[in-house]
């Protein structure tokens, strides 16, 4: 049976970093990316040998499922879910906010994990096994002459709390669920070999728990 590693998430440095790291793992792994909807915003998806893509559009409780079966399919079954929250940063006053880009970060980087978590939840409850991890980077300061990113903190502050009672309630469920976070911006190479040695030795003491990478504190 195949180790079935499913990464969903922004394309970032970060989602990058661990799909890196994935394939010096196993052979092929899936990975669902969120499409990036801001007007003018680059794309540089991950061109990982052994990545097997499926198309999600996270705004829909439908296209969750079906990634959730397609992955299955593609896998033989879903044994690790790793999920990426790092938002694109929108500076902008709040007079200026685009009305399409704060539809899109709600859509696609609030609704989107509560879809996908559940369906993943109902596939490792069925199951009696699997491990989620919820990874993300610590939320960005800005300073007082800065044009501030109102949407980019406001999407990550609903994933972490998200995480946080996901991580509380993990003692009730027959999976595993952990916590991962950064402090560390520009070391996600470190940080992603840091997640996969954790979920690589995981105990029954590691349900629940959340996990910081840092230069000075690794574990919380």
């Amino acid at each position: 049976m195949t180790r079935g590693i499913l990464i969903a998430g922004n394309d970032c440095a970060l989602s990058r970093a661990i799909e890196t790291e994935t394939i010096r793992r196993v052979e092929q792994y899936v990975s669902a990316i969120i499409p990036n909807r801001i007007s003018g915003a680059s794309k540089n998806q991950s061109q990982e040998t052994g990545r097997l893509p499926l198309e999600w559009n996270p705004s829909s409780p439908i296209s969750a499922r079906t990634l959730a079966i397609a992955a299955e399919n593609r896998l033989e079954h879903i044994g690790e879910a790793i999920l990426i929250c790092s938002p694109p940063s929108i500076r902008s006053s709040a007079a200026e906010l685009s009305l399409s880009d704060v539809d899109m970060m709600i859509n696609d980087q609030i609704k989107g994990w509560f879809f996908l978590v559940k369906e993943l939840a109902v596939l490792f409850r069925i199951r009696k096994h699997g491990t989620m991890a919820l990874v993300y980077p610590d939320i960005p300061s800005s300073g007082k002459d800065d044009t501030v990113d109102m949407l980019g903190p406001s999407a990550l502050s609903s994933f972490r709390a998200f995480a946080n009672g996901l991580l509380a309630a993990a003692g009730n469920e027959p999976y595993t669920t952990m916590g991962f976070y950064t402090t560390d911006a520009g070391n996600e190479a470190a940080f992603a070999s840091y997640i996969f040695k954790s979920l690589e030795d995981i105990r029954k003491s590691s349900n629940g728990k959340l996990h910081k990478f840092g230069k000075f504190h690794f574990f919380r």
